[in-house]
């Protein structure tokens, strides 16, 4: 799912192109993308898109007359910006949107059909897609700790809890606590006050650094390879490679579908953590540290 210095980098590229352009025409090829019905379609073309903004994950076109166009990624989501006849793809097309330089294509692999847009009429209503999530990049290291101690979660839950945390998921929670040192599955209300520092400063430089990186990547293009699994990242999507910091392997559990990536060395003092269903699967088989997993790799 695009996360937030993916979505950013959406946003301005979205603005350098619509913004003070008129929306012609809304084209919804799925009946399944739209979930609103006021105010309906033909309300919104011929408004002009005044601003962008980003709510969490979520995208929003402000135009003129206080309506939005509110999308909603979700994991195979993706914008496409072509020319005004771009072509619409049949099977991964969800709609499109006609502007008098372009055409903006909102497409979704799979089936599943989650990606969503939203049609919402002023301000009161568009605050209902807020989920309220602290903004990290805005907050200061007292409201972040504030945030993060108010339920007592794993770490890694509480940096993807929108809820918590605004624009942050599985991906960059990962890369987050890799730089922090920090166990995915340490509980937020036990971190001492060091350690919460230490969070804030990785949360921050992460989200900051993937941003420019992903701004370089584009330039003055268009985003074309949207997606949570980056070479350069250090632990995300990286299962048995090795640790950028330390060059043990990169462990990983899983739990129901989603997958977390971490360091033993560098994240948990050398201990692996439980993935429940090898665990039920091995029982007293399961190795408890990195070296015992290294020395039945070896035997």
């Amino acid at each position: 799912m695009p996360e937030l210095p993916d979505v950013v980098v959406y946003i301005e590229c979205l603005a350098a192109r619509v913004v003070g352009q008129p929306l012609e025409r809304l084209r919804v090829q799925s009946p399944f993308v739209l979930r609103s019905v006021d105010p309906p379609v033909s309300e919104v073309e011929g408004r002009r898109v005044v601003g962008l903004r980003r709510l969490g994950k979520r995208i929003v076109l402000e135009l003129e007359g206080e309506l939005f166009c509110v999308f909603h990624l979700m994991i195979a989501g993706r914008f496409r910006w072509g020319a005004r006849d771009a072509a619409i793809p049949k099977k991964l097309g969800l709609l499109a949107c006609d502007f008098p330089n372009g055409r903006l294509v909102f497409t979704e692999a799979g089936s599943k059909k989650r990606a969503s847009l939203f049609l919402v009429r002023g301000e009161e209503a568009l605050a209902e897609h807020d989920r309220g999530g602290l903004e990290v990049l805005e907050a200061t290291a007292e409201e972040f700790a504030r945030a993060l101690r108010a339920e007592n979660h794993t770490l890694k839950r509480s940096l993807s809890d929108p809820r918590i945390f605004s624009g942050i998921g599985n991906a960059y929670s990962d890369e987050i606590l890799l730089a922090a040192g920090l166990s995915p599955m340490a509980l937020s209300q036990s971190l001492g006050d060091e350690e919460v520092a230490r969070l804030f400063e990785a949360t921050r430089d992460t989200l900051r650094e993937w941003t420019e990186r992903l701004r370089a990547e584009v330039g003055d293009g268009f985003p074309k390879k949207v997606t949570a699994f980056r070479p350069e990242m250090g632990a995300h999507g990286k299962f048995g490679e090795p640790c950028p910091r330390c060059n043990s392997p990169i462990q990983r559990i899983v739990y129901a579908s989603r997958e977390t990536n971490y360091c033993a060395r560098c994240q948990t003092g050398g201990k692996l953590l439980s993935d429940r269903a090898l665990a039920r699967l091995l029982k007293q088989d399961w190795p408890r540290t990195l070296e015992e997993l290294e020395e039945r790799k070896r035997s």
